[in-house]
């Protein structure tokens, strides 16, 4: 069963449930896949899906910091709860450490010396990472150990 798949048979046992906050972070999922489907004009392939399942949880990141600004807690909660829901549709994450070995692998099978190769190693490391790993530490890992 494909990632969407199942996302739309949560949505359907949500409806079952009468869970109205999952049924609606749900839908703003499946909304977001069908937008991109209809302006790319593709079907969404796992990997995609989990792409934009990764921009929804960066954007209730963003949302979360504003609305602490703004003390709207809220707002927050309800950005957190939809978050923890959209959370649950990405692969495991990848420990600290795993997340160090790759990045020591990519960078020595890249040949990359300094800081100037870095854009080579994260190209190497975005599609085996993809999903995985926080991009964010991988790229501030990747930055350390070209430093050295």
């Amino acid at each position: 069963m494909s990632l969407k798949d199942q996302i739309t048979e949560d949505m359907k046992n949500a409806m079952r449930a009468k869970e109205t906050a999952r049924l609606g972070a749900i839908r703003l999922l499946l909304a977001a896949i069908k937008q991109r489907e209809v302006d790319d004009r593709i079907v969404l392939d796992d990997a995609a899906v989990i792409a934009t399942v990764e921009k929804m949880i960066k954007q209730r990141k963003d949302s979360i910091s504003q609305f602490e600004k703004a003390n709207r807690d809220d707002l927050v909660a309800i950005e957190a709860a939809e978050m923890v829901i959209l959370q649950a549709y990405l692969p495991v994450q990848m420990s600290d450490a795993e997340a160090e070995a790759a990045v020591a692998a990519a960078v020595a099978s890249t040949g990359a010396a300094g800081p100037q190769d870095m854009g080579k190693v994260i190209g190497a490391l975005k599609a085996q990472l993809a999903g995985k790993a926080d991009m964010g530490k991988v790229s501030a890992l990747v930055k350390a150990a070209l430093a050295k």
